[in-house]
């Protein structure tokens, strides 16, 4: 992010909900609570193959590791690609 994304001053600094259409400040684990549901929903309604995961090439063997662990064991896709087919 380097030092102009540290200063600048549009950038968000806590998370967002949205509320009958409004965005609104709301502490994280709210966020994350929401995001989890949203998340719960969608595999309800649309099987577990309605989510897909997307790498890159460019970030640590590690994080690319925990995003298919997390694809493969927590939201039951292999619906896993990267941009090092491009």
């Amino acid at each position: 992010m380097g030092r102009q994304g540290k200063q600048n001053y549009t950038r968000l600094t806590e998370p967002l909900v949205r509320e009958n259409g409004v965005l609104r400040p709301a502490s994280w684990d709210e966020a994350l609570d929401r995001a989890a549901e949203g998340f719960r929903r969608n595999r309800e309604l649309h099987g577990d193959d309605s989510f897909g995961m997307f790498a890159c090439s460019r970030s640590t063997n590690e994080l690319n590791f925990i995003a298919q662990k997390f694809a493969r064991a927590v939201m039951g896709t292999n619906n896993i690609d990267s941009c090092n087919r491009t």
